[in-house]
């Protein structure tokens, strides 16, 4: 049975690994994703709204194609994707907006992977900064008298298992953005 502490330190790092998935997937690899869209928006009906709450994205070759449900917010989806920090240049036919990728140079490539391994081992730093913290309450409990030394033993050995589980999943995660850079 799981114990409160390895309860604690699971959740805390699996929400690590899930920040860093995420700050992962808003990484440009020159292969479109509509996932870059989400951290732009636009005010829509009084309120700053999310690209992809206000229109289709679709994946066509090389390209992201933004069909507004409302055409009259073309230009506004077109500023707004020109004063984020993608780097596109948005292409507005009247009906869509295509935002084109040419794929990364080799030196973009060994750049953009740098950037997810640092990511990557933020993460890792999370993870580890967790496990020290739930380490330390099991330290302080057994000194207060409120877990005998066996079970923090145990629990310190079960807490080093879910960390290293965490880590191998950063590293999955890294590998998998890795790849997705190179290929490219």
């Amino acid at each position: 049975m799981m114990t409160q502490y390895e309860k604690v330190a699971k959740e805390k790092m699996q929400k690590a690994v899930g920040k860093i998935d995420e700050d992962l997937k808003h990484i440009r690899t020159g292969r479109p994703s509509p996932a870059l869209l989400d951290s732009v928006h636009i005010e829509y009906y009084g309120a700053p709204t999310p690209i992809p709450q206000t229109a289709n994205i679709s994946v066509e070759n090389r390209m992201l194609v933004i069909r507004p449900w409302e055409k009259q917010i073309l230009k506004t989806l077109e500023k707004a994707i020109l004063a984020s920090d993608l780097g596109l240049t948005p292409v507005n036919d009247g009906n869509a907006i295509r935002l084109n990728f040419p794929p990364p140079t080799g030196e973009q490539k060994k750049k953009l992977a740098k950037m997810a391994k640092d990511q990557a081992e933020q993460g890792k730093i999370a993870i580890r900064n967790i496990r020290r913290d739930v380490i330390k309450e099991i330290k302080e409990d057994q000194k207060n008298g409120d877990l005998p030394e066996d079970d923090a033993k145990r629990i310190e050995g079960e807490i080093q298992k879910i960390t290293d589980d965490h880590i191998l999943a950063m590293d999955r995660l890294y590998e998998e953005k890795e790849k997705e850079i190179i290929e490219v």
